[in-house]
């Protein structure tokens, strides 16, 4: 089919001129790499005369892929961008239409060469008659209605043209292009225009876009080889379904954090683009927005229908399990059970909250969702009332992380956000579901042997597979889950004395001995002092139906199997001498039944190696979560 080309549209979208969709053709194709190993298509664009470089937007790389452009290829740009960098034009296309996959080549186009100057034309003209005057070179005759491109230039180096030839006058002013979803941003002084996330790129000079918050993150404070400083992030979302991240430092957190709300819209202009952190941001965005003193950030009063709420790409349960671990994602599910909240201690010494529930749908599968710090006190105590009334609510999940060990499970980070029972077609659907067959229908939790409600890496064993499977015998030790009874405790030697001196927010602890004045003196403090501590160092042994182990329980587990202190035992026994109130206690102990969390591990004692099982959490039995994982694994080997 006849194909014509839009005429002059190069010269034109280079000078910031061209506000149609020209119609261009492919004249090289190119794949590069930036440092990130990102794949970028470089193309060659002619209109049939002229001839210029182009980048195509990362976002068009699977379309570009699909349709198989090929050299020769006519397309027709919808949405492009041309700014300047490092002295010459950089075009960006945005969006583009195939028109035509194979033709031959049009015309006999040259590279088009760009002047340094905003008026193309009265450069061209100017530095024509320069070149006539100090070359006796003859201007062709001109056509006043012809295109700057029909003068023939002598061959020469561009850059010493323009150097030699460089007009002495001061051109007109000309006002800058309106952006209209194609048309350049030329200069540094052009106006702040709307335009979409999705168009924003380095290349770009004066940008603004009009987003609605729908994450903030929470205010860090960081130490490095500058100093300390200060970050908070958020996330934006447009009307074109477009997300990117916006990251303060130092005094403009202070300048912004208490104006950003989450759910508002705002107009965001003068901030600059720089590479997402990945291990950071997981938005679909190649880039980041970084603010400055000189950023502008306009709260919109009036509320904008055209931009949602929030956007999520929800995942079924049972593809949780094809997920690389650490891979960020959306899902939604029926809460089916809550465990309470729990302490935990963290390894830089900081106690947090941690909450596991477990979330099923219509795909036959059920995952553990571990909540973390304030998610347990606020949406997570709300989920275990609703639970507990029988109400079985639904839970969406927006950016929930992959964790991967003997299972999978979703735990929360802090750009997590939890929508309980939200109005939406998904959560409808699902309630609508559950409400009719799923109540009742039995589902294979993908977070294999895992107990409910205990921690994500423990497999659950019995007491004879530690023997019969060498565990605790590798470089690292083992961890497994246990349900078992204790049968003995050993009440001879059930604690330790110990350093109570802290160090920094942590207490010492380390084990003490009497010096000369009867005063206790800890060898690490290098301190002596009038009363010590006293810890649990509890040996017992447990059994379930399979075998029998001697076990180790310090401090917290000690007291979550005897429901005293070590303190109050101590006292109890060698102080107020009360043998038989002692007794009585270590007899209600026995044969009470947990669910123990174990480590294993192989240490040498004197010349022998031995393998030590520490009791690391000790729960007391919830039968109805026992009941769900019973029949969690009735279920997974009915279908094996």
């Amino acid at each position: 089919m006849p194909v014509s080309l839009t005429a002059h549209a190069i010269p034109a979208i280079v000078a910031g001129e061209m506000n149609s969709k020209p119609l261009l053709q492919v004249l090289e194709i190119k794949v590069i790499s930036n440092s990130k190993q990102q794949e970028r298509y470089r193309l060659l664009l002619s209109d049939g005369v002229s001839s210029q470089n182009a980048m195509l937007a990362t976002q068009l790389n699977d379309r570009f892929k699909a349709t198989q452009v090929k050299i020769g290829s006519i397309v027709q740009l919808l949405e492009y961008i041309c700014s300047p960098i490092q002295n010459r034009k950089i075009l960006v296309v945005l969006n583009m239409e195939i028109v035509l996959l194979d033709c031959q080549i049009i015309g006999n186009p040259t590279p088009f060469v760009e002047f340094d100057l905003p008026a193309q034309g009265a450069l061209l003209n100017n530095s024509m008659q320069n070149l006539s005057k100090s070359s006796n070179y003859q201007l062709p005759p001109q056509n006043p209605s012809s295109n700057v491109q029909n003068f023939q230039l002598p061959r020469m180096n561009a850059s010493s043209y323009v150097q030699n030839f460089r007009p002495t006058f001061q051109p007109p002013y000309q006002p800058p292009p309106v952006y209209k979803g194609q048309g350049a941003i030329i200069r540094n002084e052009a106006p702040s225009r709307v335009i979409p996330i999705s168009a924003l790129n380095p290349y770009q000079g004066r940008w603004a876009i009009k987003a609605r918050v729908t994450a903030k993150g929470d205010l860090r404070r960081y130490n490095n080889a500058r100093g300390d400083g200060k970050v908070f992030s958020f996330d934006l979302l447009d009307s074109e379904g477009g997300e990117i991240r916006v990251t303060c430092f130092n005094a403009v957190v202070d300048q912004f954090y208490d104006a950003i709300e989450v759910g508002r819209v705002y107009m965001i202009s003068k901030g600059s683009l720089k590479p997402a952190q990945k291990n950071f941001n997981h938005l679909k965005n190649e880039w980041e927005i970084l603010l400055d003193s000189t950023s502008t950030v306009e709260l919109f009063p009036e509320e904008d229908g055209s931009i949602p709420k929030q956007q999520f790409s929800f995942k079924p349960i049972n593809d949780i399990e094809n997920f690389d671990n650490n891979f960020i994602l959306d899902v939604i599910g029926v809460v089916t059970s809550v465990n309470p909240s729990v302490p935990i201690l963290r390894k830089n010494g900081i106690e947090t909250q941690r909450r596991i529930l477990n979330l099923k749908d219509w795909s036959g599968r059920s995952v553990e969702l571990t909540l973390w710090g304030e998610f347990c006190n606020r949406e997570g105590q709300n989920l275990q009332q609703m639970v507990d009334a029988g109400l079985f609510p639904i839970l969406a999940v927006k950016a929930g992380k992959v964790n991967e060990f003997s299972g999978k499970s979703i735990g929360t980070i802090s750009a997590t956000q939890l929508f309980i029972n939200p109005d939406f077609p998904e959560a409808r659907s699902l309630r609508d579901w559950f409400d009719r067959v799923g109540k009742d229908s039995a589902s294979v939790s993908i977070s294999k042997d895992i107990i409910p409600g205990g921690p994500k890496n423990d497999v659950r064993k019995t007491l004879s597979q530690i023997k019969d499977e060498g565990l605790g015998r590798s470089d690292k030790p083992d961890w497994i889950t246990v349900k078992a009874t204790v049968s003995f405790i050993k009440t001879d030697s059930f604690y330790y004395t110990a350093c109570p001196l802290k160090i920094g927010e942590r207490q010492c602890n380390k084990k003490v001995t009497k010096s000369g004045n009867s005063r206790w003196l800890c060898d690490r403090c290098n301190q002596e002092f009038d009363e010590c501590d006293y810890r649990f160092l509890l040996q017992a042994q447990i059994l379930d139906h399979t075998g029998i182990s001697w076990v180790t329980a310090f401090q917290e587990t000690g007291e979550e199997i005897m429901s005293f202190s070590a303190k109050e035992l101590y006292l109890l026994k060698h102080e107020q001498e009360d043998d038989d109130k002692f007794t009585g206690i270590i007899k209600s102990r026995l044969f009470n039944e947990f669910v123990f969390r174990l480590k294993i591990k192989e240490e040498l004692y004197g010349d022998e190696q031995r393998v030590k099982v520490t009791v690391a959490k000790a729960d007391k039995v919830d039968y109805s979560s026992e009941s769900r994982y019973v029949l969690d694994m009735i279920s997974k080997f009915g279908r094996q």
